[in-house]
């Protein structure tokens, strides 16, 4: 039998898990996830499934009415009898609270995607006739603050790479396993800071998507699209250095021998070991930022919209579908460009 895709193999990781929840969730939420299948991807799905279970754990532990009723059993009757009052005690619970002994918190981007994540639900059973009501929609979405964009410095990027490749601040413990992964380490901080992909995406890739005669590499964006993204000189010196090396001799677990990118345990590298290694040689440039991947995807869109100033070819290579996803992430940008604007233009002649 061949061996699955990784994209393959996390819908069915992601599937799993959505049946996990259903278990849990009152019957008939299963008619609302069969509706998805042919308009979300499984992670959307997923994360739907998630939100779903904290608002009927809420309703459980919070509403009398509730207390004692085994949610799984509950009729879809009772979503009438929600409130947009009670939806806005959820939305405030949401802030802090605790379950199976574990704290959680939820800022307002994390409380926007919950409430959206009950307006679709209500709304498929609203438009279906199946409800009288739909309290969601009667529920402000919490306001977002616009955050600066947190980015490495053009010497801090060179920096980075200086230390993932010579290892000199890395602690002792650090050191054992540098020797063993520099080569991969680098490749991979090369490649997220060229090409802005995902680590999503990075840790997909098989020795079959690099195409090193047309400086190419093909990825599977969120929703299962597929593209090309190009690369420069240096991403190629970088992925070349680790494919002709380590990893041509690298054994790869058995399901794992495609896989570009490969751990020490011989399997597939993961998102979180992506993270891991990004932080770790990140906290040896800078203690201010707090870099992950995403920030390295950031740090491309800067690059390519500051060389530019096309925000369509930014939002087109970072793979938005929609563009004004891209101005609100790099409006900071544009406005620094219309400062830069004033001063250009010369009345009279020095």
């Amino acid at each position: 039998m061949a061996e699955l895709s990784y994209k393959d193999q996390q819908d069915l990781k992601n599937i799993e898990k959505i049946r996990e929840h259903l278990q849990i969730l009152p019957r008939f939420c299963g008619e609302y996830f069969r509706s998805l299948e042919i308009r979300k991807s499984t992670n959307t799905r997923k994360n739907y499934a998630y939100d779903l279970g904290v608002f009927f754990y809420f309703l459980k532990t919070n509403n009398p009415y509730f207390k004692d009723k085994d949610i799984h059993t509950l009729p879809i009757e009772v979503l009438d009898m929600i409130t947009a009052m009670d939806i806005e005690e959820y939305l405030s619970y949401l802030e802090s609270y605790t379950k199976d002994g574990k704290l959680y918190t939820n800022r307002e981007e994390g409380k926007a995607r919950k409430l959206s994540s009950l307006k679709s639900f209500y709304d498929y059973y609203f438009k279906k006739n199946l409800i009288r009501t739909n309290p969601p929609r009667q529920v402000d979405v919490p306001k977002i603050k616009n955050k600066n964009i947190i980015r490495l410095d053009p010497n801090e990027i060179a920096q980075l790479l200086d230390e993932a490749e010579s290892g000199e601040k890395l602690s002792g413990r650090q050191l054992a396993s540098h020797e063993k992964t520099k080569v991969r380490d680098v490749a991979i901080l090369t490649l997220l800071l060229g090409t802005g992909i995902r680590v999503s995406e990075c840790v997909g890739l098989n020795l079959e998507d690099v195409d090193f005669n047309n400086g190419a590499i093909r990825i599977i964006r969120k929703g299962g699209n597929e593209a090309l993204i190009y690369f420069g000189d240096e991403v190629s010196q970088a992925l070349e250095a680790y494919m002709n090396g380590p990893r041509k001799t690298a054994e790869p677990a058995a399901g794992h021998e495609e896989a570009l990118f490969i751990s020490l345990n011989k399997t597939r590298i993961t998102t979180r070991s992506v993270e891991r290694l990004v932080k770790k040689y990140s906290r040896l440039v800078t203690t201010v930022k707090k870099i992950t991947p995403h920030k390295l995807r950031s740090t491309f869109g800067t690059a390519l919209y500051q060389e530019t100033g096309d925000i369509y070819l930014v939002a087109d290579t970072l793979g938005h579908k929609d563009v004004n996803t891209t101005k609100k992430h790099y409006a900071a940008i544009d406005e620094h460009r219309r400062r830069m604007a004033a001063n250009v233009v010369k009345l009279r002649e020095s």
